[in-house]
């Protein structure tokens, strides 16, 4: 086997028979990574993960007879990956920080032991993803070790409870006529979702802390989402959000073709975040991804599967996982790009005619699930889109939309008004609102629907009402018009805009959300009796209580208080119509 011709990260391979698509070869004398992506006659064309610069024609290349696969086991939290899991730290570590071509590193430490513990005995009939012992991974997750799914009979032989490595032998299995040895790791192919029994409805809510997303455009766990937006609207801030608050128990962020500052952003911070809920590092539950826009564009191309596949994974644990992927169209662009040096017929602005089946092999790997185990498990999609000029009519986004479920549209217009999260609520929308109501309504408070429905009028009458202000000016409007328009504002200024850099404000429990969404409610129904009784909206504006729901989200973190100001909210408009009376 070697090279006949190279193309960029393409390389075309000649005399090689024997090789299967997606098998993972190894290309000239640096041992390069690659991927059989073609196979026409005795040639192969191969992707190859690294800069091809110095191979030429003649040089060998050698099979490894096996796809592209993770290495799934304790040591994956915590852990920063490059887009074909070799371990970053390990890699600057041996390396420095220029890191030569085709260098190895296991992605599991082979050296540190786990204290494994048992949870079967010799004689006991396992199936596939059958959990068989257990290790405490960190202080936040407990590592359920499982037999292969593929793997299923009597175990002949268990260890005993004690300290192990990864690759030593925990319990052995008589399956198809033979003995199956089990670690504590498994290779998993990263392009074959993960098997389950079931595919269940999403009806449990994600819960995030951001407001407009948790209200009006709820995800659930299970679900898939996109925040597509231009240059500078905020995306990528969004992604970080929901990566440090969204209550899964497991996170995996892959930066995926970003800048390489924001990634440095991301693996600055994230080590020094804590759980919300534990006050333990946010490490101890997250896997980072990092693949820059500099690095080689194929392993950009899989960096997404090997994301989602740690994600089921954990999954299959019965763990709800959250995996956050920014940017979904860069991803699309190396896709475009490779397409291009395959010399295949281009789509729809030169991306290949099977985007859209890509894209919903990928957000098919969404869902809440029943696992093999019989358990629960969830794994919530994230893309970030970056349509070129932030138009939402381009194949990605509008390919993306066919199949996911929650659509988060970023406003330019929004991030230039410095209003951030900059989700357009007039564009946006999200197909599990309905669905997830029933927990909220169950888990918060009854007339949490009632609320959001009420919201999202007024915000969509006050956009009416936008024109005619233009032409005519506010001060010509009725004095109900009058007050549609400033509760809008309170809505938008005291509800809606959200700082991930404030203490106070960057998250809001879903009890607090109601709670000020509530006090601007009722404010609203009360004003409309005094307006009934012709007293001006001007008087109703100067009220304290009005800067008081403004500023809330600033200088309010106790729900005692918040339950306060529902009730100056209702009582202060009464209060002056029972002054004019």
């Amino acid at each position: 086997m070697k090279i006949y011709r190279v193309a960029g990260t393409l390389v075309e391979g000649e005399d090689m028979k024997g090789v299967s698509m997606h098998e993972v070869v190894r290309v000239g004398e640096a041992g390069l990574v690659g991927e059989v992506i073609r196979i026409l006659g005795d040639h192969a064309f191969i992707q190859v993960y690294e800069d091809t610069y110095g191979l030429r024609p003649g040089d060998e290349i050698r099979a490894t007879g096996r796809p592209l696969s993770l290495e799934l086991g304790p040591g994956l939290l915590g852990t920063i990956y490059d887009g074909i899991q070799r371990p970053l730290s390990v890699l600057r570590e041996a390396e420095g920080f220029y890191i030569r071509r085709g260098v190895e590193a296991s992605p599991l430490d082979r050296k540190k032991k786990w204290h494994f513990l048992p949870l079967v005995q010799v004689g006991q009939s396992v199936r596939g993803g059958e959990v068989i012992g257990k290790v405490q991974e960190t202080d936040l997750l407990e590592h359920r070790i499982s037999v292969q799914p593929d793997v299923s009979g009597e175990v002949t032989w268990v260890a005993q409870e004690g300290d192990l490595t990864v690759d030593q032998t925990v319990a052995k299995v008589r399956s198809g006529g033979g003995e199956v040895s089990i670690s504590m790791f498994q290779l998993w192919p990263v392009r074959r979702p993960r098997p389950y029994l079931e595919k269940l409805v999403p009806e449990v809510p994600l819960i995030t802390g951001q407001r407009i997303v948790d209200a009006l455009f709820p995800i659930a766990k299970g679900g898939s989402a996109i925040v597509p937006g231009g240059f500078g609207t905020g995306k990528t801030v969004v992604q970080h959000q929901l990566a440090k608050w969204a209550d899964a128990e497991v996170i995996v962020y892959v930066g995926c073709g970003e800048r390489g500052n924001e990634m440095t952003e991301v693996l600055r911070d994230f080590p020094k975040l804590k759980d919300p809920k534990s006050g333990k590092p946010l490490m101890m539950r997250t896997v980072l991804i990092a693949n820059t826009s500099n690095m080689p564009v194929a392993a950009r191309e899989a960096s997404i599967y090997t994301g989602i596949t740690i994600a089921e994974y954990f999954r299959d644990m019965g763990y709800s996982v959250a995996m956050m992927a920014d940017s979904t169209s860069r991803w699309a662009e190396a896709l475009r790009e490779i397409s291009g040096r395959l010399e295949e017929m281009p789509g729809e602005e030169g991306y290949p005619p099977y985007l859209a089946s890509r894209l919903a092999e990928f957000y098919e790997r969404a869902g809440r699930v029943k696992t093999l185990s019989g358990k629960e498990g969830s794994v919530t999609v994230v893309g970030a889109v970056s349509p070129m000029g932030g138009d939402f009519s381009e194949p990605v986004t509008q390919n993306s939309l066919r199949f996911v479920q929650v659509f988060w549209a970023l406003d330019k217009d929004l991030a230039d008004r410095r209003h951030f999260p900059s989700i357009n609520w007039l564009t946006s929308y999200s197909q599990y609102r309905s669905v997830v109501s029933g927990w909220w309504k169950k888990n918060v408070a009854e007339d949490w629907e009632e609320l959001v429905n009420e919201t999202l009028r007024i915000l969509q009458e006050e956009s009416e009402l936008e024109s005619l202000v233009r032409l005519v000016g506010a001060d010509a409007l009725p004095e109900m018009q009058k007050l549609v328009l400033l509760v809008a504002r309170m809505l938008r200024e005291g509800f809606l805009q959200q700082s991930a850099f404030n203490d106070i404000d960057t998250y809001w429990p879903p009890k607090s959300q109601y709670l000020l969404l509530k006090a601007i409610i009722e404010f609203y129904r009360q004003s409309q009796k005094v307006v009934e009784k012709k007293l001006p909206v001007s008087k109703l504006e100067s009220l304290p209580v009005v800067q008081e729901i403004m500023r809330a989200r600033f200088t309010i973190s106790s729900q005692p208080a918040l339950e306060d100001l529902v009730k100056k909210a209702s009582s202060g408009p009464l209060s002056m119509l029972g002054g004019a009376e």
